[in-house]
């Protein structure tokens, strides 16, 4: 017992030096409710108001966060048909020149090509377009009982100004982890 404590700490100990280094803000795992979304973004808000960081990165940054974790608690799919909450991971990381609002979620294996198809569409647009294909999506109306309609990745795309970098890791033959960066220009 006190050897996996001893271990623990040290894991907990280098987690929290990797993210000092990485300038990892915040970190969030567990089930994403409308709750965690509050507190989440209420803790955002406060450790960016004590930034020097304008007030429209600011609200980038917030809004973008925003929209990242309503998509977890929208459309986050659980590991295995006994649990259903819809867990997640959210980290917010300040560079030099830019945020990044990671998210990660289970998604069912079956979901993951059309999700590539619609981030691959999405970051093919310019502003203009993006504009174009958020007008479309509503008026067609096309949400889904989860809704949103991809809605929530063209908001992001739009409101970054930055492709939207994502990745897949096949957990087994039911199920990935999906990973999106958002990114968010401090300048």
């Amino acid at each position: 017992m006190e050897k996996e404590k001893q271990g623990f700490l040290e894991f907990a100990y280098q987690l929290y030096k990797t993210m000092k280094t990485n300038e990892i803000n915040l970190v969030y795992e567990g089930e994403v409710t409308q709750e965690i979304t509050k507190t989440f973004t209420s803790l955002t808000e406060k450790s960016l108001s004590k930034s020097a960081e304008s007030n429209t990165v600011q609200k980038k940054v917030f809004n973008v966060m925003v929209e990242c974790l309503q998509n977890i608690s929208k459309h986050a799919d659980s590991l295995s048909d006994e649990e259903s909450e819809r867990r997640g991971i959210v980290m917010v990381s300040k560079g030099d020149d830019s945020y990044n609002i990671i998210t990660g979620n289970i998604i069912k294996n079956e979901r993951v090509p059309g999700l590539k198809e619609s981030l691959e569409h999405i970051n093919s647009l310019d502003k203009a377009g993006l504009s174009t294909l958020f007008k479309q999506q509503i008026k067609e109306s096309t949400i889904s009982d989860k809704g949103g309609a991809g809605l929530g990745l063209i908001d992001i795309a739009k409101k970054t100004g930055s492709k939207l970098s994502y990745q897949f890791k096949e957990l087994n033959d039911q199920v990935s982890f999906f990973i999106l960066t958002s990114t968010i220009k401090r300048n």
